[in-house]
């Protein structure tokens, strides 16, 4: 009975301590108002969720292409129909926009996320959104000649020093195995 006891003690004590290492964690991931503004506008100015935008009217041109696959006749009903309804959801986008905002200001201060808004707010910052993806596209060009040339080089030489070290094999012939001499005629009699 005594160990029964104990056990339950001690899970008691567990599910205490447990509870408020998890209230601990909870709270840690709580972000204040100041946090989410700061977050919404850095998530403005980065066009962080931008990328997002299509996700409704792709998924109604899908949808609608695959009902009238199946019911060609209904056309225009169809698409009337999915446009509405995707309208309907339409508002939900801010859902997406509050989860932003969330992950944001979990990740990065209030102080950050100002930094990162006023960044790229500014004239500089907009010229990065704007023509820092072709710099980058540029950039990787660049690296792929780089590296093909690096890598032609790294061969010729390799194989140049190597070749004062490893004699080279004797070149292959056509046939393995030298064919043997023709027996001599034999004499006649």
């Amino acid at each position: 009975m005594m160990n029964i006891a104990g056990l339950g003690r001690f899970a008691a004590a567990t599910i205490v301590l447990s509870g408020l290492a998890f209230g601990s964690a909870v709270k840690a991931q709580e972000v204040s108002e100041e946090q989410l503004k700061a977050s919404r506008a850095a998530i403005d100015a980065i066009g962080a969720t931008a990328q997002f935008d299509n996700i409704l009217p792709g998924l109604a041109e899908r949808l609608k292409a695959g009902l009238i696959q199946d019911s060609p006749n209904y056309q225009d009903i169809i698409s009337s129909t999915v446009d509405a309804q995707a309208l309907a959801l339409a508002p939900r986008r801010g859902d997406l926009e509050k989860e932003a905002a969330l992950t944001y200001a979990k990740t990065f201060t209030a102080d950050e996320l100002k930094a990162i808004a006023d960044f790229y707010n500014s004239d500089v910052g907009k010229k990065l959104l704007r023509d820092g993806p072709v710099a980058s596209r540029e950039t990787a060009k660049a690296a792929d000649i780089w590296a093909q040339g690096i890598s032609r080089d790294l061969e010729k030489q390799s194989n140049a020093e190597l070749s004062k070290v490893i004699k080279a094999p004797p070149p292959a012939t056509d046939s393995p195995v030298a064919p043997a001499p023709a027996p001599a005629p034999a004499a006649q009699k």
